[in-house]
């Protein structure tokens, strides 16, 4: 099943960003450049949330999304409520995260990780299906509560 995937970077991921949407096209799916367009420095909440909206808006079905090390684009792109990120440095994680997280954004560090092994994690991360096990759905289920209870989701 083809996906259009959201990608989008801070300065610090852009050249991985660069080098995962031919990946992203070569995998079958539809890529969406999100920027940022060059290594001139930005600042990543923006980038994270240009993402998440494109996800929670219905333009792309998954996300990847890179900042120096993935930790403060996932903390931002995570306050979106029904964005489900996941800073991942092992395919395990990569396809767990979706299978039973339902992860809908694969966050990579572009400082930490190489192109080899950044394609390697979206290549599992776009691979993955949500199991729909009852035990995967209460805790999604219980997630969502979380969003409502501190103001996030509907």
């Amino acid at each position: 099943m083809a996906l259009r995937v959201a990608l989008a970077a801070d300065h610090a991921g852009f050249e991985l960003k660069e080098e995962l949407i031919r990946l992203v096209r070569s995998l079958g799916h539809e890529p969406l450049d999100l920027g940022t367009d060059s290594t001139a420095p930005v600042d990543y909440p923006d980038y994270a949330v240009a993402l998440a909206e494109a996800i929670v808006g219905g333009a792309a079905d998954r996300g990847v999304l890179a900042c120096g090390s993935g930790v403060g684009a996932s903390v931002a792109a995570n306050k979106v409520p029904g964005i489900r990120a996941g800073l991942c440095h092992d395919t395990y994680s990569a396809h767990q995260g979706v299978e039973h997280d339902d992860m809908n954004v694969l966050v990579l560090g572009g400082r930490v990780i190489g192109s080899a092994l950044a394609g390697e994690l979206v290549t599992a991360f776009l691979g993955a299906r949500f199991s729909g096990a009852e035990r995967h759905v209460r805790r999604l289920a219980k997630i969502a509560d979380i969003e409502r209870l501190f103001g996030g989701g509907t």
